[in-house]
């Protein structure tokens, strides 16, 4: 019930945030759809005074000199009072022509101010905008930030609980042992201890598994060269631990930078060959040493192709195991093949009739960290040659394509492309955690 709750209230937050989306996304538009057109300010109108001089010049209608008297013994007083009409209606002329140009100056002023405040208004209304479109992301980004702190927060905390919840089970089992041993208490019965792995590899012979490494795995050459890179994740450790030798490509890594290790194995064969090079390797099953170890004594643990031949059971406890006995900070390094590439899969993975179960990627990163160790991240390794991928189309050179045809192009390379993705991937995964 509480987990149907919790998926209820899942889908409850989930519509309310579309519903959230949808309207902050109409109200936006409704804000962009406001916005008025930018204001087209016309330029102040021109005067016209092209009258004034002439006016001016012509207003005297009484001519100066000597025939001033006799043109005023005619006429007399009346053209007096004109004359003086047209003097004063002059003078109001000009002093409206004064003001008009101020007036001219004023609003060709007060224009260029509103093309400015437009102007100034139009780019605030885009900044606006952009501010508005923009939120959805800064909130999306919030919480993924949060998110993240939050998970870096409370992963620590989980990785302890799991280890506390490791030492007391550990501690439980070692109760129970000893007082079955010692006391002869009736206790309910452990669980079911996991089976160690078989010393045959299927129907090969350990001799002839070595041939089958030799040929379909790769040469030693081939082997060193790929796990050549998981050496810098040890350095400066001693005691590490290779789980699965094999034939020693790791453990002669190791040597030559320094590193003390140490293999097993079950095929006898494959020790023969270490011990033939010179390194220290034994014949063992990987829970049955362990729990031979001291605790907290290995320094570094490295299974190369191993985890995929262990029953589930049994892996469980040689990841049990590893927790206790490696070292607080140590590196583990678990390889194998990624079944989630088609060509992995069905060209490496069921080859070998000594696998038990293929192991996706996130599955196996989630065991190991329900087993108490943190910083587990997954590592794609091997990817498959481009030549061994699906070919994308290219589009015919020459003239104008028809659009139908670079439809098709497009669409046969999106597919192409997503099956690459899907089934011709990386070949392997390696799986790398701290203790």
């Amino acid at each position: 019930m509480a987990a149907d709750l919790t998926d209820d209230r899942r889908a409850c937050l989930a519509r309310e945030r579309a519903d959230a989306d949808a309207v902050y996304n109409a109200r936006l538009t409704a804000v962009d759809q406001a916005l008025p057109a930018v204001v087209d300010v016309p330029p102040a109108p021109s005067i016209d005074q092209s009258k004034l001089d002439a006016v001016n010049a012509a207003w005297r209608i009484l001519p100066e000199g000597g025939l001033r008297a006799f043109i005023w013994r005619l006429i007399g007083p009346p053209s007096t009072q004109q004359q003086h009409f047209n003097a004063t209606l002059v003078d109001h002329l000009n002093r409206a022509a004064a003001t008009e140009r101020q007036l001219h100056a004023a609003l060709a002023a007060s224009l260029d101010q509103l093309r400015t405040h437009a102007e100034l208004q139009r780019k605030f209304e885009e900044a606006l905008i952009h501010l508005l479109q923009s939120v959805t992301a800064f909130v999306d980004t919030r919480d993924r930030h949060g998110a993240v702190q939050a998970q870096d927060e409370v992963t620590p905390q989980v990785n302890a609980v799991r280890q506390a919840v490791l030492a007391l089970k550990r501690e439980l089992e070692s109760t129970r042992h000893r007082d079955a041993e010692g006391e002869r208490t009736v206790h309910p019965a452990p669980s079911t201890p996991a089976p160690a792995p078989s010393t045959e590899h299927s129907a090969l012979s350990t001799a002839l598994y070595v041939g089958f490494e030799d040929r379909f795995r790769g040469s030693q050459a081939d082997i060193r060269a790929r796990v050549q890179d998981y050496v810098a994740l040890f350095a400066g450790a001693s005691n590490v631990l290779d789980v699965g030798c094999g034939r020693g490509e790791v453990l002669e890594l190791f040597r030559e930078a320094g590193i003390t290790a140490r293999g097993i194995d079950l095929n006898p064969s494959m020790i023969d060959v270490c011990r033939e090079r010179g390194l220290e390797a034994t014949v063992a099953d990987a829970v049955g040493y362990l729990e031979s170890q001291p605790d907290a004594s290995v320094g570094g643990l490295l299974a190369i192709q191993v985890v995929e031949h262990l029953e589930a059971a049994y892996l469980s406890r040689f990841l049990e195991l590893a927790f206790h006995k490696m070292a607080p900070g140590a590196t583990m390094v678990l390889e194998t093949i990624n079944p989630t590439c088609w060509v992995a899969f069905f060209e490496s993975y069921i080859r070998d009739t000594s696998h038990k179960w293929p192991l996706h990627p996130e599955t196996l990163q989630f065991i190991v960290e329900a087993h108490g160790f943190s910083q587990v991240g997954v590592q794609f390794r091997s990817p498959v040659s481009e030549t061994g991928k699906l070919r994308r189309v290219s589009s015919p050179g020459g003239g104008t394509v028809d659009p139908v045809v670079n439809d098709l192009i497009a669409t046969v390379n999106a597919h192409a492309d997503q099956l690459n993705a899907r089934l011709y991937s990386h070949m392997d995964y390696a799986i790398i955690a701290r203790r």
